[in-house]
């Protein structure tokens, strides 16, 4: 009985969490929408990171390939041969997922900080590749989607609420996708080779491949986040392969608490926000994000979400 109400109670949480995002849509102003826009994309991009880091317990610092894989693989086609956007997308998130599980057969024969250094390798190879091919992608100075192309379903992907709605419609399927995951048999069974890998082989689990499932899933949803922020935005660039936003996952998911669903939107937030306000005070906004991120490791060690579930919600997904 108390699992069902506990279940419940997640399940009400989520819808709200949703529910209020929806609503916010037409009570923001526009700058703020625009803001909520970005943020939607790019927390889907660290419940995708969160996947493996989070809940499976592995270290990737070349997160930007999956993401910069759906960029290209839905802009490319879009600003090259002319395909409509829903074609665009979907080849954006299947670009990220063979990419991934190729990386991933490669990258998981190692463990610890030698697949932190191979996950970089291999996103720093996809980074120059997006410079070398300059006549594909025009290296950093990247490519402008025409606004002419970014329609689907006779919907501009430049009107400002269409995008909200759009990235707010990608950012609840991941959500609700993730935690019905985490909350199965196969989230408990990352979440047990995350803290002790060995035992579960010894019980007969197929390690390799829960952990190659978890890339390859880590992999899609990343994609997904950067095929929705290129078409939604007309952007793609080298810039977004680069290894900055390799370590952004890495700092949203901490910040918000790792292993946790809604932590990364949290985190998402929280960073994104900070870094606009400060830089609008200072030149030096980064030693006040410095600052922020020292006091938060210091009284939420295990991040906002992470230590709020630790000390007065255990129930938090």
């Amino acid at each position: 009985m108390s699992g069902t109400v506990s279940t419940t109670r997640v399940v009400a949480l989520h819808l709200a969490i949703i529910a209020l995002l929806f609503a916010a849509n037409f009570v923001l102003p526009e700058y703020h929408r625009g803001v909520f826009s970005r943020v939607l994309v790019l927390a889907t991009f660290a419940m995708g990171y969160n996947i493996l880091f989070g809940y499976t317990g592995l270290l990737s610092l070349g997160h930007a390939m999956f993401f910069a894989a759906g960029l290209y693989g839905a802009g490319l086609p879009l600003y090259h041969l002319g395909w409509n956007v829903p074609l665009s997308f979907v080849s954006g998130i299947a670009a990220g997922g063979v990419l991934a599980a190729a990386i991933g057969v490669l990258a998981l024969r190692t463990t610890g900080v030698a697949f932190m250094i191979v996950t970089l390798m291999f996103a720093q190879v996809f980074f120059l590749a997006t410079l070398y091919f300059t006549t594909w992608t025009r290296g950093e100075e990247g490519l402008v989607l025409p606004q002419q192309a970014r329609n689907a379903l006779d919907i501009s992907l430049t009107d400002p609420s269409a995008r909200y709605m759009i990235a707010l419609a990608l950012f609840s399927v991941v959500l609700l996708i993730v935690l019905r995951l985490v909350r199965a048999p196969y989230g408990r069974t990352l979440i047990a080779i995350r803290e002790n890998e060995e035992r579960m082989r010894m019980l007969g689990y197929d390690v390799f491949r829960a952990k190659l499932s978890a890339v390859i899933l880590s992999g899609l949803f990343c994609a997904s986040a950067g095929a929705a922020y290129g078409l939604l935005f007309g952007y793609i660039g080298s810039g977004f392969a680069s290894i900055q936003y390799s370590i952004l996952p890495l700092l949203w998911v901490l910040l918000g608490g790792a292993a946790t669903t809604l932590g990364p939107l949290l985190g998402t937030l929280f960073m994104f926000y900070i870094i606009d306000y400060t830089s609008g005070l200072t030149t030096a906004y980064l030693l006040f994000v410095g600052l922020a991120l020292i006091l938060l490791i210091l009284f939420f060690p295990k991040g906002l979400l992470g230590s709020v579930r630790e000390r007065w919600l255990p129930w938090l997904p």
